[in-house]
């Protein structure tokens, strides 16, 4: 039986909540038990050594669904041939910041 097969870009991938979605997209709890996953995360360049790290636990972890990762601060790379894109980044709030200031910028 051959899989469905899915490319997924997530943006933000290594803050809070992209961290959070990798893991259940990569389990096959997301698209389901026969769905091949083909990973695109994006994320600011500063931040690409994090990402790094989150691809490495991704790795660790062995999903069998979890066909490939590919990391990226471009977004011609990040968005290439996908399915599904899940748009998560944020600015993280700075001191005196209330949540709804985050839709000003």
């Amino acid at each position: 039986m051959t899989k469905k097969s899915v490319r997924v870009a997530v943006t933000g991938a290594a803050g809070q909540i992209g961290y959070a979605l990798l893991f259940r997209i990569a389990s096959g709890e997301t698209f389901g038990k026969d769905t091949e996953v083909h990973l695109n995360l994006l994320e600011l360049e500063q931040a690409l050594p994090a990402l790094e790290g989150v691809k490495m636990e991704l790795d660790d972890c062995a999903f069998p669904l979890l066909a490939s990762i590919t990391t990226t601060s471009d977004l011609a790379v990040a968005f290439k041939d996908v399915n599904w894109a899940l748009l998560v980044g944020s600015v993280p709030r700075k001191a005196g910041m209330e949540r709804a200031d985050l839709l000003n910028i």
